[in-house]
């Protein structure tokens, strides 16, 4: 899906603030690991599962080296002072046929914005485009904010085998006229 290796759309945030939503670029690496470097521990536990602080080598090429076929990945940039930052970052991978599973982090001081719901719903459209089935979501029982996300969106509860994490799903299906 090369047209979305350059994807890019401009946005406000509920407060007026301009955004850009684009798709991950190899160059955005330092500024990935500078906006890591904004948020807290317990952002990166809610994203990760796991206390997080450093990356492998394997796991940083991973996050950075994105097809926009099995793996896309946004990033949502502001102006700051003199310079534009990276203040969150949503991804899928396609984890079975028409199916992807989502990931999502925001920088705890741009928390409570609408860029997680922004980066859900241009990946929802990324997605619907791309002719995936279902997106599918694992957030962590505590983690309120981030399920409101994707109840808004419809995702729906499904079962999942550990009672700490709630997996949630959406059918990207049309619906059939009855």
């Amino acid at each position: 899906m090369p047209q979305v290796a350059n994807y890019a759309a401009r946005e406000l945030l509920r407060d007026g603030t301009p955004i850009e939503i684009r798709a991950l670029r190899s160059e955005d690496e330092p500024s990935m690991l500078a906006a890591i470097a904004q948020t807290s521990p317990q952002s990166l536990q809610s994203r990760f599962f796991v206390m997080k602080r450093h990356f492998s080598e394997r796991e940083r090429a991973f996050f950075m080296e994105v097809d926009f076929s099995n793996h896309v990945a946004l990033v949502a940039l502001v102006q700051e002072q003199a310079h534009t930052a990276i203040v969150g970052g949503g991804r899928y991978v396609v984890v079975g046929p028409g199916e992807a599973e989502m990931a999502f982090v925001v920088v705890d001081a741009w928390q409570g914005r609408g860029i997680g719901s922004l980066l859900l719903r241009h990946l929802i459209e990324i997605a619907q485009a791309d002719g995936l089935r279902t997106l599918t979501a694992e957030v962590l029982s505590g983690n309120k904010s981030m399920r409101r996300v994707f109840e808004k969106s419809h995702f729906k509860v499904a079962s999942s085998p550990d009672p700490q994490v709630i997996r949630l799903t959406l059918d990207l299906r049309p619906a059939v006229p009855r």
